[in-house]
């Protein structure tokens, strides 16, 4: 491993650590500080039924008695140890309540992801694959359609037609496997269609390139050409894209959570919500945040190790076709043009 990606890794780790910290600076100043505080006004309402010495307590955990900057201070400094504070609502570690939905949501997000990848790539390699009487062109219209309909639509119709008709699974049991996987596939449908729109102009700008013309020439097959030769160069701007569309999945999830009757991260959000539970919501923020930025490193360090022609300086930024090489996902491809000559 040279010298220049270590130095770049350092780097990205190092702005990584920043963003995150800055993330959380920001969000316990529009939590906290801003005018109507909600932490005060939970306090001093009669109807929630903190007592005086409770109050007291509550004031010195978190020094709401200091300046901003010592709060600030205190909160951050629990942050970086691993202590999330504790719940307004139930007292409890905000880490542990966290700790005990936050599994749930990360195997809703995890099989989301896999089975936007399977569609992903299903999609492009139908487009690269099949001849237009069998609708191949249809297919380059899926990811349009998928962007165009809001999960919560798509889950609404799962619920109907495979729990309510055809009784595969059941909302009494939301974290059955089966319940699950409909689940990650009302949340992963629509995230396939930014993955499926990548793979699509890859495929059509691979296919078009003068390597894969000579392995056809010596007899290779579409099959054999796309595994051996397609798929890697193809897939490599899918790692930027699926960085991107973290966030998307993680807030998908908790809609998707609410359809389905899972317990995860976004009843835990609804509840905080609605009690004002601001050390629960800082935390759930602050955490997804970090969520974000950690797999967005991830992609920058691991991305010039799949391919060595992108220099670790610029390893954020896919190597673009050259203009004019590359159709766009809608357009002709290299192969219609193989099929009119």
């Amino acid at each position: 491993m040279s010298g220049s990606y270590l130095a770049f890794a350092l780097r990205r780790a190092v702005q990584a650590v920043v963003v995150i910290l800055l993330a959380y600076v920001a969000t316990f100043l529009v939590i906290s500080v801003l005018p109507g505080d909600p932490v005060s006004n939970m306090l001093n309402n009669p109807e929630n039924g903190f007592s005086a010495d409770q109050v007291d307590q509550i004031v010195a955990y978190y020094k709401l008695d200091q300046p901003v900057l010592v709060q600030l201070w205190e909160s951050l400094s629990r942050f970086l140890t691993g202590n999330l504070g504790l719940s307004l609502r139930t007292n409890l570690p905000v880490s542990d309540m966290i700790g005990d939905v936050a599994v749930s949501t990360l195997t809703l997000a995890g099989e989301a992801l896999l089975v936007a990848l399977v569609l992903a790539f299903a999609i492009g390699y139908g487009t690269y694959a099949l001849p237009r009487w069998a609708g191949r062109d249809l297919l380059r219209s899926f990811p349009s359609l998928f962007l165009s309909v809001p999960n919560y639509v798509i889950g609404l119709l799962i619920l109907l037609f495979f729990s309510f008709h055809l009784g595969l699974f059941t909302v009494i049991d939301a974290e059955s496997g089966t319940a699950t996987f409909f689940a990650a596939l009302t949340l992963g449908v629509p995230v396939s269609a930014q993955l499926a729109e990548v793979v699509i102009a890859n495929l059509d700008h691979e296919a078009g390139l003068e390597y894969a013309s000579v392995a056809r020439s010596r007899g290779l097959g579409q099959v054999g050409l796309f595994v051996r030769h397609l798929v890697k160069p193809s897939s490599l701007p899918v790692v930027t894209v699926i960085a991107l569309i973290v966030g998307e999945l993680l807030g998908g999830a908790v809609i998707t959570e609410q359809i389905f009757g899972r317990n995860g991260l976004g009843s835990l959000v609804q509840q905080s919500v609605t009690t004002q539970d601001t050390p629960v919501l800082q935390a759930v923020v602050s955490l997804s945040a970090a969520i974000f930025v950690i797999v967005n490193l991830i992609a920058d360090l691991v991305y010039p190790l799949l391919d060595p022609r992108v220099r670790a300086g610029n390893a954020a930024k896919p190597p673009v076709p050259a203009p004019g090489r590359t159709p766009g996902p809608f357009a002709p491809s290299a192969l219609d043009s193989r099929e009119a000559a």
